[in-house]
């Protein structure tokens, strides 16, 4: 039987972060003599936080040891991916990034810690950049997506961007950070933004419009 306060979920902390379309949410934790039990994900939350539901396509768990860093990740819009983000091992830093062109926050990023721990979870919806840094050997992170993965929407920016200043190196060593060959090839935000590739917040706006309607 869930805990009494999970059938309500009064406790569960939903809070935006400093890019518009991304949120945290803290689910209560519950320790016993077992160990501890928590529900990242809650449906009725979600929905009161971002005003719609989170339709589930795809879910992707990667393992990785310290110093790996995936990302900035983002796909086309439409439909773009939004992804619901939780470490069950280890533990990551999770950083999204504004990257829809026209946005009053565009370049901005914001940064949350996710361990087993605290439970919590990260939500980045359509349009938005998404990268993790492992900050342990064997974490292990699990996210929901709405949509499934299609390469040819799939795009990259380099998360080593000096004009993002994405902050890896105050967690590992710069020698110590581990890219895929792809992601350390991966156009400047600047570039890519010049280049066209990066959506538009009329895009995104629109496809949470369509979403909450």
């Amino acid at each position: 039987m869930l805990p009494r306060a999970l059938l309500g979920s009064p406790d569960v902390e939903a809070e935006e972060l400093a890019v518009p379309g991304a949120w945290r949410f803290t689910p209560p934790v519950f320790p016993d003599a077992r160990g501890t039990f928590a529900a990242p994900f809650q449906g009725g939350p979600f929905a009161a936080a971002v005003g719609h539901p989170l339709t589930v396509a795809q879910a992707n768990t990667s393992v990785s040891r310290r110093g790996v860093l995936r990302g900035i990740h983002y796909a086309d819009v439409p439909p773009g991916q939004a992804k619901y983000v939780h470490c069950v091992a280890g533990a990551v830093l999770d950083v999204v990034v504004d990257i829809r062109v026209g946005s009053p926050t565009f370049g901005r990023w914001d940064a949350a810690r996710l361990d087993p721990g605290s439970m919590a979870a990260v939500y980045l919806s359509e349009g938005l950049g998404h990268a993790f840094l492992a900050l342990e050997d064997g974490t292990v992170t699990s996210y929901l997506c709405s949509t499934p993965y299609d390469p040819s929407a799939e795009h990259g920016v380099d998360p080593l961007d000096p004009a993002l200043g994405l902050p890896w190196i105050d967690h590992v060593a710069a020698a110590d950070l581990v890219l895929s060959a792809k992601d350390r090839a991966a156009p400047t935000l600047a570039t890519a933004r010049d280049a066209g590739a990066l959506p538009t917040i009329e895009a995104c706006d629109a496809r949470v419009a369509e979403l909450r309607a």
